[in-house]
């Protein structure tokens, strides 16, 4: 979720449409990942999943403006300071593969599209 969401603000299609399709099938709503990716504020998340993002979102924006009001947010929900660092280590991580897949105008395989929206033939 984390990835899909801070892809989305950095305009990454790659990891948007590759992570969104791993998002969709471990939450299992087809709709959820555009949701996350075009504005995760008006998603059908959780308050707890909604804290992580305004985190996220934060950190991928604007880093240098985390204090200690963030961290006491994420707190209400149930999230330690191990776990600020998770996320921000996500968010960092990904801010890096994100300008990498755009600098090289990296495509998402054609299946990722469908994944998690239209039921398995089996």
């Amino acid at each position: 979720m984390i990835v899909v969401a801070t892809s989305g603000v950095n305009q990454c299609l790659y990891c948007v449409v590759a992570h969104g399709a791993i998002l969709r099938i471990y939450e299992k709503k087809p709709t959820l990942a555009d949701q996350v990716a075009v504005n995760y504020r008006k998603a059908d998340i959780t308050p707890r999943q909604r804290a992580m993002l305004d985190f996220a979102i934060k950190v991928c924006e604007a880093s240098s403006e985390v204090g200690d009001a963030d961290f006491a947010a994420l707190a209400k929900h149930g999230f330690s300071h191990e776990d600020a660092w998770d996320i921000a280590a996500i968010t960092a991580f990904f801010g890096l593969s994100n300008r990498m897949a755009n600098t090289i105008n990296m495509l998402p395989n054609e299946e990722f599209y469908l994944m998690g929206r239209v039921p398995k033939v089996k």
